[in-house]
């Protein structure tokens, strides 16, 4: 079996030992699924044998280790791909209704519940029903958690 395979049994259920993986393949799909398995390092063939040590004792230490070459095309990766606060904030609001939106956007304004009734043209306790309703569906514990997730967003 290959390593990707070999790592993926080793770190199932309890007690899975901590994996370094030792390769040639330079490439960044077995980087991702390795780290994506579990494994706490990954370093080329190429790595010099005193760097080698080096890592396992920094594993057993519980950090991770990532060849330089490696961590760096990984860092540049994520910058480039990963999503901006402001995404990621309307990818989450996404998921509520028209309504829990007017909501929450009335809420992030620092209306309270009557002064968002009034607005929206709803019973308080309606108000009330949809703030709940959006913080449970956003897994949220507060009204200032709302808020700064339509902060981030852009949407206040």
């Amino acid at each position: 079996m290959d390593g990707l395979t070999a790592a993926g049994r080793l770190l199932r259920g309890a007690g899975a030992p901590k994996v370094v993986m030792l390769t040639t393949f330079d490439l960044d799909e077995y980087v991702h699924e390795a780290l994506r398995l579990g494994a706490v390092g990954f370093l080329l063939k190429d790595t010099p044998p005193r760097e080698l040590i080096t890592a396992v004792h920094t594993v057993a230490e519980g950090n991770a280790m990532l060849s330089p070459a490696v961590l760096k095309r990984l860092l540049g990766s994520f910058v480039h791909k990963a999503p901006s606060r402001a995404e990621v904030a309307r990818e989450r609001l996404a998921a509520l209704t028209a309504r829990e939106e007017d909501v929450v956007r009335a809420l992030a304004r620092g209306l309270s519940n009557a002064e968002i009734g009034r607005e929206l043209k709803l019973s308080e306790p309606t108000v009330k029903a949809h703030v709940s309703r959006l913080l449970a569906k956003l897994g949220l514990a507060n009204r200032v958690q709302a808020a700064i997730l339509v902060h981030d967003a852009d949407l206040a």
